[in-house]
């Protein structure tokens, strides 16, 4: 990790007092503390993000834990100043630190990201590797399909987020590891281990009074990290990271591709850990909360499943090549997507003076992007709350700016596994989809959280019924 140099954008004092920035203009909340009460009767910083932009305006600054003084841009337009930014603000990170033993993977320095990011693209984003693990994805799937098939007949509910999560994690081991986990029983235990460990370290980033005893949290927490590694460890001796100097690398293997690239051991295991976490909770929170908006809106769910049913046949799953003759299927994603981002924020940090419309910030100034935000900006997406997949027709995306809709971040710290994400995304859809129906468990409340993504406060029970041509 770069070592800590002194903040010289954003700081309380400087803002309050004017620092020949345009900075002080910008409208906000009163700068008295550091934001952290605020967050948390806002219920979080999703939801303190639309509050702040409803009330604002486009352009925000506010406290933010971590930060000082962030700055927050809900505007697309004016986020393209912005788009080459590759630096994040390292304080705000830090509490992904104790994941990572050879430096935080989130917060490297320009100069090592890049060559960093592009043997992750070469391995997350290509064509080859998604058809190569794409049996082994179907196969996971259809295996999930057939326990709630059992779940169903016996009128029992599932909970989606859970077993959805336990599904992606099980697909990412697939294809970063070269190898899946041991059973659904250790998927379970390393999705709970994530839990325990983001859970101590998000409430010390937002000094949260989380219930309960906090040496016993934090004893648990290090546990589950100490697992968490050992899982690893174990499937890379398993897999071997040894590689053959000169060989081409498999560009559907993260490890060869590793490997070949020079990485040292301890990094080959944070990547690898890292992608794990942002992978199993991503992918298996954008799936619920697609079938979640489908449950509410039975006639888009028809039209979905006619879709499949003209598209597979008699079939239970698609090929690789049948996802992109699933239009419709695809856009419903996105406007899941759009409205329950499974990633509702992310932060950058200026390593020079940034004109930001009417406003000017200095080098060292936090850049805080509220992906919620911006994708219910009323101006690029008329009634914002309303579900509707049409918006992702050629004809209603033309014009839009390309950053109204940022479910995977922007620029060069955008998400590397955004390609992947879809994929599996509309796979297991389309398998689902296929076989059941799905109704929501009545009288439940749906609050979104944060933690570390848009999570579901007591999951989404739904009730399967079998479609009939199924």
């Amino acid at each position: 990790m770069a070592s800590r140099r002194p903040r010289r954008g954003r700081t309380r004092e400087n803002v309050m007092r004017g620092d020949g920035s345009t900075t002080s203009r910008i409208p906000g909340p009163p700068l008295e503390d550091d934001g952290a009460a605020a967050i948390v009767a806002a219920g979080g910083l999703h939801t303190y993000q639309l509050k702040l932009h409803a009330e604002y305006g486009p352009v925000v600054r506010f406290p933010l834990p971590g930060a000082d003084v962030a700055v927050s841009v809900a505007d697309p337009v004016l986020l393209e100043a912005t788009a080459k930014i590759d630096k994040r603000p390292e304080e705000l990170f830090a509490f992904l630190a104790p994941l990572q033993e050879s430096g935080n993977l989130q917060t490297m320095p320009a100069a090592e990201h890049g060559p960093w990011r592009r043997v992750m693209l070469s391995v997350l984003a290509g064509r080859p590797s998604h058809e190569a693990h794409f049996a082994r994805f179907t196969a996971l799937t259809s295996e999930l399909a057939g326990r709630w098939a059992a779940r169903a007949a016996s009128g029992e509910a599932v909970a989606l987020q859970k077993d959805l999560s336990e599904l992606s994690l099980r697909m990412i081991c697939e294809y970063a590891l070269g190898s899946g986990l041991e059973s659904e029983e250790s998927a379970g235990r390393v999705v709970s281990a994530f839990e325990d460990v983001l859970t101590e370290y998000l409430a010390r980033l937002y000094h949260a009074d989380v219930p309960g005893d906090a040496e016993e949290r934090r004893v648990r927490a290090d546990e589950a990290l100490a697992y968490l590694r050992a899982t690893v460890d174990r499937v890379l001796a398993a897999h071997g990271t040894h590689g053959t100097s000169g060989a081409a690398a498999d560009r559907s293997d993260m490890i060869a591709a590793l490997v070949e690239a020079g990485e040292p051991p301890a990094r080959i295991r944070d990547s690898v850990l890292m992608t794990m976490l942002a992978a199993h909770h991503t992918t298996g929170v954008a799936i619920s909360w697609t079938l979640y908006l489908l449950a509410r809106h039975p006639d888009a769910a028809a039209r979905a499943a006619a879709e499949l049913d003209r598209v597979l046949g008699g079939r239970a799953a698609p090929d690789y090549g049948d996802l992109r003759e699933l239009p419709y299927l695809e856009r419903v994603v996105k406007e899941a997507m759009r409205l329950y981002p499974p990633g509702p924020y992310g932060a950058r940090e200026t390593t020079e003076d940034l004109v930001l419309g009417e406003y000017t910030v200095p080098a060292g100034t936090t850049i805080f992007y509220p992906f919620w935000a911006v994708h219910m900006n009323p101006g690029y997406w008329p009634e914002p709350e309303r579900f509707d997949p049409g918006r992702f027709t050629p004809e209603a995306s033309a014009g839009r700016p390309r950053l109204a809709y940022i479910p995977f971040g922007l620029g060069p710290r955008g998400c590397e596994g955004a390609a992947l994400a879809m994929v599996e995304a509309e796979l297991v859809l389309a398998i689902l989809l296929k076989r059941f129906r799905f109704h929501l468990v009545p009288e439940q409340t749906v609050t979104p959280i944060e933690r570390f993504v848009l999570w579901a406060a007591e999951d989404i029970r739904m009730i399967l019924r079998p479609r009939p041509s199924a």
